[in-house]
């Protein structure tokens, strides 16, 4: 059996942010050790993916950056165009990949950290105030480890009882074009030209990383995703119809679900409250945008100083309860068409200056702010939704 300070389950953006972050060694107020457990090469092991959010500044993790803006730009249905100087914030990319690459960097050597191969199974409370993690290394082996407090990152089974579950669902492009078609220094943040679906909306998103390429995206809020060909068909519209790129090279595809929900993600797990749920699991994803690495962040940072002050490591909840609230009512209303969702994003983008907008996305608006936001949305509608929220049974939906 091996014995830990912490032990953090899984090794994607969750796991390997916290334990970037985590003080492991013999310094004052570090934890003596951390074991980072991730399953073998294999399909528990996530996809490559790309992840996009807004920063002030330099960040822990711009050498692993693809690229980054300072414009953004929304498009109506009708062709209209917003366009915002988002600085001193820049929208930044990291890929997968490059990401895992930076932090292995890092974590080689490091004093009191151990890697560990295998696929976690049960994590159990025991009465010494431990919890011991089973787990299975690829030849089949048992692997046993002991801690203090255990962090969980791997995604739920199934989602908890919500009121209204949407999916963001997507497929990506990485593209070259034969002549330049991109504007490398603009985000198209929401494009909603393309065709809209009869439930929900959809959008093309572009990142451009240079004159001749970009991250094309199909993104789709709606009750089910689509096929592959049905993905492909509709990138195929928005690059030569909307975009006008001409012939397309398609050097890469990446494509993903997100779960949009008002679910309530609980941080603590079973196991004598020495376990908790981080990342996607501890409900750092957004409900209303699908946004999720700056979340991370935000909970890793607050797990290490708990962790280096001493104290219980609690992670705190990722979003603000009055956020969580507004997103509820926005799915809601979305789910059931009351608003048009391309026009109140229009709307948001158009009459909300960008610095409010980015803060009120990411949680950290002050009351005052939510109320200006607020008046530029349908109010009626929105008003109507929040007043039926209360009623509303909490069911187990489908995660897909």
């Amino acid at each position: 059996m091996l014995d830990a300070d912490i032990v953090v389950v899984g090794a994607g953006a969750a796991g390997l942010s916290l334990a970037h972050r985590l003080p492991a060694g013999a310094s004052p107020g570090a934890a003596s050790s951390v074991v980072l457990v991730d399953p073998p090469p294999g399909p528990l092991r996530p996809p490559r993916r790309t992840w996009c959010f807004w920063e002030a500044g330099a960040g822990r993790f711009d050498p692993a950056a693809t690229a980054s803006w300072e414009r953004l730009r929304v498009h109506g249905r009708d062709g209209r165009a917003v366009r915002r100087h988002i600085a001193p914030v820049r929208y930044k990319m990291i890929r997968s990949d490059d990401f895992e690459a930076l932090v292995e960097r890092d974590l080689k050597g490091r004093q009191g950290l151990r890697r560990v191969e295998a696929t976690v199974g049960a994590v159990t409370g025991l009465p010494d105030a431990t919890v011991r993690v089973t787990a299975t290394d690829a030849a089949g082996a048992p692997v046993v480890l002991r801690a203090r407090w255990v962090f969980d990152s791997r995604p739920p089974e199934r989602l908890p009882a919500a009121r209204t579950r949407l999916l963001q669902h997507f497929r990506g492009w990485f593209v070259r074009t034969e002549r330049p078609v991109f504007e490398p220094e603009v985000v198209d943040l929401m494009d909603f030209r393309t065709a809209q679906p009869a439930r929900g909306l959809s959008f093309g998103y572009v990142l451009p990383t240079g004159r001749h390429t970009a991250l094309v995206e199909y993104t789709g809020f709606g009750p089910a995703p689509l096929t592959s060909d049905a993905y492909d068909d509709a990138l195929e519209d928005y690059t030569r119809r909307v975009l006008r790129t001409g012939a397309v090279e398609v050097l890469s595809t990446e494509q993903g679900i997100i779960p949009m929900t008002d679910a309530d993600f609980g941080r603590r797990a079973e196991g004598g409250g020495r376990v908790f749920r981080i990342g996607v699991a501890g409900g750092a994803t957004r409900a209303s945008t699908g946004y999720t690495f700056a979340a991370v962040q935000r909970q890793s940072e607050a797990v290490a100083r708990a962790v280096r002050a001493g104290r219980r490591p609690v992670p705190p909840p990722p979003h603000p309860a009055r956020a969580r609230l507004m997103d509820a009512v926005l799915l809601r209303a979305l789910d059931t068409g009351r608003v048009d969702g391309p026009d109140l994003f229009f709307r948001l983008f158009e009459r909300v200056p960008a610095g409010r907008l980015l803060r009120f996305l990411d949680g950290r608006s002050r009351l005052y702010e939510d109320l200006a936001v607020g008046v530029r949305v349908p109010v009626l509608p929105m008003l109507r939704t929040a007043a039926e929220l209360p009623r509303l049974r909490r069911r187990h939906l489908p995660l897909r």
